[in-house]
């Protein structure tokens, strides 16, 4: 499966979310949900998103520049032709072709468990593959490790934070 199939062309769509934005697949029938890279990301809108799961606040020029440094940074938004709100959110560091690390993974609490955390990964994931990047790690709390198996990471030799997936 490729990213273009679900690339979006309307204007519209193309004005709010960029060339490549991507109709996000989802369970939920009433939302339209879309991936981009390149809608730029509110640093508050984010910050809240990210609260929103219990994370920590950061600075935001570190924030910032996080961003501006990953190899990475994917948007999931709630389509709405007036205000469209940013929904879920990862990034990934790396050198783009032997390595890469997924960070930041979040889905807001209202859309859990409606499908989006395991498409923003595959989405995530078949990024990754187009860059043909050879190993990938991700770096989850505890609590989230079980939602990552179930999607066939492998944990890291002591099985607590870490989890690899190999582009063979």
């Amino acid at each position: 499966m490729g990213i273009s199939p679900w690339l979006l062309s309307t204007p519209l769509m193309e004005e709010l979310y960029g060339k490549d934005a991507r109709l996000c697949p989802s369970s939920h029938g009433e939302a339209t949900f879309v991936f981009s890279q390149s809608r730029p990301l509110d640093l508050i809108e984010l910050e809240q998103l990210l609260a929103s799961v219990g994370w920590s606040r950061r600075p935001q020029r570190l924030v910032k520049r996080a961003l501006e440094n990953s190899l990475l940074t994917i948007g999931l938004w709630s389509h709405d032709p007036s205000i469209p709100r940013l929904v879920g959110f990862a990034r990934c560091t790396g050198d783009g072709v032997l390595e890469a690390t997924v960070w930041d993974v979040v889905v807001h609490p209202v859309w859990q468990g409606s499908g989006l955390g395991k498409e923003l990964m595959k989405y995530v994931l078949e990024l990754l593959r187009t860059m043909r990047v050879q190993r990938v790690t991700l770096f989850a709390d505890p609590g989230v490790v079980d939602f990552y198996l179930r999607q066939g990471w492998t944990l890291e030799p002591k099985g607590r934070r870490c989890a690899f997936w190999y582009a063979n």
